[in-house]
């Protein structure tokens, strides 16, 4: 359940006006340092987290900042303008490990890591995935074997954000066999380091260079009881799909945020680039790309402050969540061709911002349920509500 905001709207508007400050002065002039090292530097890591990025969305009661979905969405627009390495190193801790601890973590679990990730001295990672249970987390293979004392994991999980990095691995599951139609699935917290887990190499991407994602093997991993999250067996699944369906809301405000950077880029070299001595912007094809990318920027602003909003009265958690991500990644997707267009040549050319955002705003449509299974569950829930409002 979404938390009331513990951050007033005149403070809320200082962390904003910050955050729009650090992105665009400190971060934005070293995207292609980032890029071409694969990492982002050490002095940007700490200033995060001595601003409270890694913590803005933990409630204040464990050392973060608290803002609600709606406060979320307006920091992830600021951070999409750059490169989303930045949120990367943050996002799992904010979203959906932090919430999950949050809402489903025992009184000791949350004091045991809640502080620290708050603090960006915890990194945690979110393993859920693996092959062939990505997009259907149900079909997932990993199992938890019970003991004396404790629980024996066994199982692999790939493209798991942060995990060269991580502290803390948040691990699904399968504790049973299917019940009743569900599938009896849980959460258990593995700390980094502990014998049997091995975190495989870096994946090689298209993009998003300097946020980390890597295969997860799990071998004999033995647990205490303590590590179960929650106090009882599949009490945390339910809520991990509740906190991927607002990570959704999250993904479609940092789209907006990339495709509100590509229509800036493309306005300012149509201003100042000349073919054949004429500005490229007095061209009316030009125009009518600018006029694209700005209209969908303005609407997928719209949607998304609308879909944050219904979410935290709790008036649309199912429909409104994969609106906003299946509009808002495919917008974007749009938006950074078009802006590559605008560009020309030049667009193509490794270090010119458009390029990267080209091929970084792919994995928005992929990432937290692809844009067919937002299809899916757009589709399918409004049939139920009709068939409910017939009944």
């Amino acid at each position: 359940m979404e938390l009331a905001t513990e951050v007033s709207a005149e403070d809320f508007a200082l962390v904003h006006d910050q955050v729009r400050s650090f992105v665009r002065e400190r971060v934005v002039p070293r995207e292609n340092e980032i890029m071409a090292a694969d990492r982002v530097p050490d002095d940007l890591r700490s200033t995060a987290a001595a601003m409270g990025l890694f913590g803005y969305a933990i409630p204040a009661e464990w050392g973060g900042l608290g803002l609600d979905l709606c406060q979320d969405v307006e920091l992830a627009m600021e951070l999409g303008y750059t490169t989303l390495a930045l949120r990367s190193m943050f996002g799992t801790n904010n979203g959906i490990a932090g919430q999950l601890l949050v809402a489903s973590g025992t009184k000791e679990q949350k004091a045991r890591w809640l502080p620290g990730m708050a603090a960006g001295e915890v990194v945690a990672s979110f393993a859920l995935t693996e092959e062939g249970a990505g997009s259907s987390p149900a079909a997932l293979h990993t199992t938890a074997r019970p003991t004396a004392d404790g629980w024996v994991l066994d199982g692999r999980k790939r493209f798991i954000t942060n995990a060269p990095d991580a502290d803390l691995f948040v691990v699904f599951a399968r504790t049973g066999p299917e019940a009743g139609g569900r599938p009896a699935i849980s959460a258990f917290l593995v700390p980094a380091g502990t014998g049997g887990l091995t975190v495989g190499p870096r994946d090689h991407k298209m993009g998003q260079e300097g946020a980390t994602t890597a295969e997860l093997v799990l071998d004999a991993v033995h647990l205490p009881a303590a590590a179960l999250v929650g106090d009882s067996e599949g009490a945390a699944y339910t809520e991990a799909l509740a906190c991927l369906t607002r990570g959704r809301v999250h993904i479609a405000a940092l789209a907006v945020g990339l495709a509100q950077r590509a229509l800036d880029e493309s306005v300012s070299y149509a201003a100042t680039a000349t073919q054949g001595g004429t500005l490229i912007g007095k061209h009316q094809l030009v125009q009518a790309m600018l006029a694209d990318q700005a209209t969908g920027v303005a609407a997928g602003q719209a949607l998304v402050r609308a879909s944050a909003r219904s979410f935290v009265a709790g008036a649309d958690r199912r429909i409104g969540p994969s609106a906003a991500k299946l509009f808002c990644t495919e917008m974007a997707g749009r938006v950074a061709d078009l802006a590559v267009q605008v560009h020309g040549g030049s667009g193509y050319m490794r270090g010119v911002p458009v390029e990267r955002i080209y091929r970084d705003v792919r994995l928005l449509r992929l990432y937290e349920g692809t844009s067919e299974i937002q299809r899916l569950i757009i589709g399918g829930a409004l049939l139920r509500d009709a068939k409910a409002g017939a009944a």
